[in-house]
């Protein structure tokens, strides 16, 4: 059976039954998202604080929500915050989140007091007593719910100002991470090596217009600049790339998923992005809380919120496709040109929920992962662990990868590997039960299960497409003008060897 293809070429249909591998038999019994009651009061600012919202925030009088911060940790740990804060170039004001937050815990413990006083009036006045008594019990338990009043609704509106203060605070760094800018990042390791050509390098842009793969003209009366067409050969190679992707990442035992493209901007903000901040990366709806997603691992991120995970389902690995929005506010040059940084794009992204003490191990195993796939492309690149100022909020540490692109004569970035511990996981509210409780005991109850905690999370991009399209096609140039197709790709195009011209 045969499908038509563009300019008059064929594929057979039966190159689209691939063996791929089956994803793990646990993944059927996940809970995608399990909402839970709060174990604690709105206010309370200790790890276990619930992210969910309080019911004048459900009914519109408060919309932000609340980050899980240990600002207790964060006081005692003052010195080591402030230098992280230092080290990574951030503006955000220390000295004025603990100020708000001595702030909060005294007018706290105030209304704790009133709360109390209160409730001792109240219990006055059940008993026997004269008419004028309770009248003047009544007067004072008055007065002091409307002190009450008053005080909580300042504290609501200190906590949401301390709150939006303090989720500016980036996660803590890896001891390894180098300090400083972009430059002082570190290469721990170089794959490969380049192509040597025989004839005139061209870049992707030329090779790409004489091949009949890219349409930006169109594109750009259509959508604007930094849009584009793949065409002919170009899309069957992006399918080629998304399924070989696909395919090998699941042999290492992770889920597939597509996500939604589009997410609350709280889901946003909870993954450490800023959908409406100056120079943002992310597109956001107009007259909607909702915005295009920049990468997968936002709403992969939102997939296990707010719940509490059994111990025994992890490590939970996923691998997701998606498109991918970016604004790419000041982004000019030549540098950018082309398929290199463009407003939307494909992208197969990996993600993992694990224990705390296993992130580091699982970081390693995703860079891996990436390492083993790119070399198997035949790509040469470098691992590059990166500088403290260029890690992003959520990011305790980063590799990323860099390939040599022949036409644009320099490593251009391809692929990256975070680990976020838990700063996205107390945002989003998901946490696990260790199975063991901290005191044995021969009764079983709920008091006896042992305390939830913050699982870690981790990201890599397997794949973005549009690089990877470049990388091909510059590395793999023949003087012919055609390009040879890397042998791990052809069984996922019809078994094609070589892109070449049409006649």
């Amino acid at each position: 059976m045969k499908m038509g293809c563009l300019n008059g070429t064929t594929i057979s249909l039966s190159c689209l039954k691939l063996p791929f591998p089956s994803y793990p038999s646990s993944f059927q019994n996940v809970p995608f998202r399990r909402t839970i009651k709060p174990l604690s009061a709105a206010l309370q600012t200790s790890p276990a604080t619930s992210p969910s919202t309080t019911k004048a925030e459900d009914q519109g009088a408060r919309s932000h929500w609340k980050a899980a911060i240990d600002f207790k940790w964060i006081k005692d740990n003052k010195e080591a915050v402030a230098a992280n804060i230092r080290n990574r170039n951030s503006d955000v004001d220390l000295e004025l989140v603990l100020q708000l937050y001595d702030h909060f815990f005294n007018l706290q413990k105030e209304v704790e007091r009133v709360r109390g006083e209160r409730n001792a009036v109240a219990n006055k006045m059940k008993g026997k007593m004269e008419q004028f008594e309770r009248q003047r019990l009544i007067e004072e338990g008055k007065n002091l719910k409307e002190g009450l009043i008053a005080l909580e609704e300042d504290l609501l509106k200190l906590n949401d100002k301390l709150q939006l203060e303090a989720q500016r605070i980036p996660n803590m760094t890896h001891p390894h991470v180098p300090i400083g800018g972009e430059d002082s990042s570190m290469t721990r390791k170089l794959v490969g090596s380049a192509p040597e050509f025989s004839f005139p390098v061209k870049d992707h842009l030329e090779l790409g217009k004489e091949l009949c793969l890219f349409d930006f003209d169109t594109a750009a009366e259509v959508s604007g600049s930094k849009f584009y067409y793949l065409k002919n050969d170009a899309v069957l190679l992006e399918m080629a790339l998304v399924n070989w992707t696909l395919s090998e990442v699941m042999k290492r035992g992770f889920t597939p998923l597509t996500t939604p493209e589009l997410v609350r901007s709280s889901i946003v903000e909870k993954c450490g992005f800023q959908p409406r901040g100056n120079n943002t990366q992310v597109y956001s709806i107009e007259d909607s809380d909702q915005c295009l997603i920049g990468t997968a691992e936002i709403p992969v991120g939102g997939l296990h919120m707010d719940s509490i995970l059994a111990e025994t389902l992890l490590p939970l690995k996923y691998v997701a496709f998606s498109h991918c929005f970016r604004t790419e506010a000041g982004a000019a040059g030549s540098a950018t040109r082309g398929l290199y940084r463009v407003h939307q794009f494909s992208k197969v992204e990996m993600f993992i929920f694990c224990r705390p003490e296993d992130s580091e191990h699982y970081h390693e195993e995703l860079i891996k992962i990436e390492e083993d796939m790119f070399s198997s492309l035949g790509l040469h690149f470098k691992i590059l662990d990166m500088a403290s100022e260029d890690l992003g909020a959520p990011a305790y540490r980063k590799f990323d990868v860099e390939a040599w692109m022949p036409g644009l004569e320099r490593f251009g970035e391809i692929s990256s590997a975070s680990n976020c511990t838990d700063y996205q996981s107390r945002r989003l509210g998901i946490r696990y039960r260790p199975l063991e409780a901290p005191v044995a005991s021969p009764k079983k109850s709920k008091s006896n299960l042992a305390p939830p905690k913050f699982v870690h999370t981790l990201n890599a991009t397997a794949c973005a497409v549009p690089r990877m399209i470049i990388c091909l096609l510059e590395n793999y140039q023949q003087e012919d003008g055609s390009i040879l197709i890397p042998e791990p790709l052809r069984p996922f195009m019809g078994g094609r060897s070589v892109i070449s011209r049409k006649s």
